[in-house]
């Protein structure tokens, strides 16, 4: 592509030979020659943008035209065939234009443009100043999506199976485009399930008889190569195979294992013919739950479709190889409002695909985009063959368009309805925040609970809500370490503490450059505290929040007599909540989290305990409890000597010795 003419908004006309190759670079820098229509630029005074006089000097070329406000952000992009009637259009009076393009037009402060040899070029072009500016008018696919393949490096002598993200010209066959790490780990899944391949790090052949084989060997997960009993070709028809049925030749690989049976049957190799036996019924299983797409032709498809209702747009996609829907996977599209279907379609194939790495040989679309011809040649361009763009009108093709337009409404469906539900949560959290008279809305609320039997094995428990809702990744444990015997305002007290102590030591690591805030697990700080207990609860806790200087709101959660709540305690006194009130669902929500989170952590404890005390001879839960109740850990009991072990209720010296013996002779699991 080469830059003919580049105008900048100081009226100097547009730009040519080497300071137009110099822009240039910048714009395939993503960067463009521009800059408010006010004020100034490398020490130069620009003067008032002329829109008349900068219209009737616009040439009559193709290239890409940014539009900019006046603080100089590019609020549009857009590509023309011909830049002089495309743009002279925005600015005509009494125009037949849609609000949102009247809506845009009055913020141009000012217009800049890029002549390109080509409209080819200009639609290149566009896209990559879309991606850069991300402008307030135009349609921007919003994708976090992370594509990933399998990799089976089969131009080696010893081939290995991987996930990976994108593709690269290393020689390896790989297949994909798999949405989502659930895909990819299922798809995985089934080939170490049917082909056992090896997931070691070993390298072949240098590691062959070398050490013993892993436990992937012992468990039937792996066919040992290892062991040298698998010769190479023995090795690498296993990989084709692999290859076979990951491009979905099902019929061809089930053709070639039931030969393979029938001869080691033949050859009474009654094992292998029954591995084999086993391995077909698994493959027709599998191949009669991918749906089969009966095209005329079994060629790599994309079929997308769009639904959008005001602000908001959802794209489907199914991904179809070799006649076999291989994934699907929907994007949010933005800025959508007043956009017709076809438009959005156009804009996301153009977002979509620009600079993709795996462009299919056929996209159907469930309407017909914007210039479909001069998108075909522009993908052609850069997959380097035939690309096709239909929108079927009849037949099979046309029924499958039909289906994933269906999906996309459900998804936009579903959009809605969480939108919904998140401003009923956000409802909440201001009846709250007026009802407990806080400062701020309670958009992070941490729940604490204490938990222990007979007031050993205390534990401590964090839950977290965000927004309304259970953050259950953020959600910490604690093991109490400095309180004997069941005192919940002292555990309390700890929990809290190390919490927030914490919470200190990571902004300090943030703070010199030791740790990512995405990485910290105690990070950010609650908007609200509550507790899972009364006014004493409340009381304890204050001291040492006061002592850490911190004015966090806090409440304890009151309950009743049948142990559910009723009320939020503080420092002014209780606040009654309705049963029938929004708040009151859900403080008993996060209630029952907080909980439910502690009595899960205690059991993986205790369990634990449970589980050591249980290999003792003669030691049964009767004795069990005592020495817990006595010692209240399994740190404790494993440290006293056999005669204090023997005056414990319940013990005998016999029981007492097999204790105090089991804990020093080696035999102590570590559990």
């Amino acid at each position: 592509m080469r830059v003919r003419g580049l105008l900048c908004p100081a009226g100097r006309g547009a730009l040519t030979g080497q300071r137009a190759r110099r822009i240039l670079t910048a714009v395939r820098g993503a960067a463009v020659c521009g800059h408010a229509g006010r004020g100034e630029k490398r020490g130069v005074q620009l003067k008032m943008f002329d829109f008349e006089e900068e219209i009737k000097n616009l040439p009559e070329k193709p290239g890409v035209y940014l539009m900019h406000d006046s603080g100089g952000a590019v609020i549009y992009v857009g590509k023309a065939k011909v830049l002089k009637n495309r743009v002279t259009q925005y600015f005509r009076k009494n125009s037949n234009h849609t609000p949102k393009v009247l809506a845009m037009v009055a913020q141009v402060a000012y217009f800049e443009y890029i002549i390109t040899d080509s409209e080819r070029e200009a639609l290149a072009l566009e896209c990559n100043l879309i991606k850069k500016y991300k402008p307030k008018y135009n349609i921007l696919l919003k994708d976090d999506k992370q594509y990933r393949y399998i990799r089976v490096s089969i131009n080696e002598p010893y081939p290995r199976v991987t996930a990976v993200h994108g593709m690269r010209a290393d020689g390896a066959k790989y297949y994909g485009p798999y949405m989502g790490k659930g895909t990819v780990r299922n798809t995985m899944d089934m080939i170490r399930r049917l082909f056992k391949p090896p997931t070691c790090s070993r390298i072949f052949p240098r590691d062959i008889r070398k050490g013993r084989p892993c436990l992937n060997y012992h468990i039937n997960t792996c066919f040992a190569p290892c062991t040298g009993r698998v010769s190479k070709e023995e090795y690498r028809k296993v990989f084709f195979e692999i290859c076979r049925f990951l491009e979905g030749r099902h019929d061809q690989l089930i053709k070639e294992l039931t030969a393979e049976m029938l001869e080691a049957s033949e050859k009474r190799m009654y094992e292998k013919a029954a591995a084999c036996r086993d391995k077909i019924n698994s493959i027709r299983e599998i191949g009669d739950k991918q749906k089969i797409v009966n095209t005329s032709k079994q060629t790599d498809t994309d079929v997308i479709a769009a639904a959008a209702d005001g602000e908001t747009a959802y794209i489907e996609v199914f991904f179809i190889r070799e006649g076999r829907v291989v994934g699907r996977e929907h994007y949010r599209i933005e800025n959508s409002r007043g956009s017709e279907r076809a438009e959005i379609i156009t804009d996301f194939i153009k977002q979509f695909y620009d600079g993709a790495e795996n462009i299919p040989d056929e996209i159907i679309a469930d309407e017909e985009p914007e210039e479909p011809e001069l998108i075909a040649e522009w993908l052609r361009g850069i997959k380097k063959r035939r690309v096709t763009l239909t929108v079927p009108k009849r037949g099979e093709k046309a029924k499958l368009a039909a289906m994933v337009r269906m999906n996309a409404e459900k998804t936009l469906a579903n959009h809605k309805l969480q939108i919904l539900k998140e401003k009923e949560k956000s409802g909440v959290l201001e009846a709250m925040q007026k009802l407990l008279s806080l400062e701020k809305l309670p958009n992070r609320i941490e729940a604490y609970d204490i938990s222990n039997i007979q007031g050993s094995d205390n534990v401590g428990a964090m839950a977290v809500f965000e927004y309304g809702r259970p953050a259950k990744r953020k959600y910490r444990s604690f093991k109490i370490k400095t309180v004997d015997g069941a005192d919940d305002y002292a555990s309390m007290r700890e929990v809290i503490y190390r919490r927030f102590r914490h919470g200190l030591e990571e902004e300090e690591k943030i703070a010199a450059g030791e740790l990512n805030m995405r990485d910290a697990k105690f990070l950010p700080y609650p908007d609200l505290i509550l507790l899972d207990g009364g006014k004493g609860h409340v009381r304890a806790v204050g001291e040492i929040m006061e002592m850490m200087d911190n004015d966090t709101p806090m409440f304890g959660m009151v309950k009743n007599d049948r142990h559910r709540t009723r009320a939020l305690t503080g420092a002014e006194g209780e606040v009654e909540l309705s049963a029938q009130s929004p708040v009151f669902r859900l403080v008993t929500h996060i209630q029952d989290e907080v909980h439910d989170a502690a009595i899960s952590y205690f059991r993986k404890l205790h369990g634990k305990i449970v589980s050591e005390l249980d290999r003792i001879e003669g030691i049964g839960e009767k004795r069990r409890g005592a020495l817990l109740a006595k010692y209240g850990s399994i740190e404790k009991i494993a440290a006293a000597e056999a005669a204090e072990l023997a005056e414990v209720e319940s013990m005998d010296v016999r029981s007492a010795e097999n204790v105090y013996n089991y804990f020093r002779s080696g035999k102590k699991c570590s559990d």
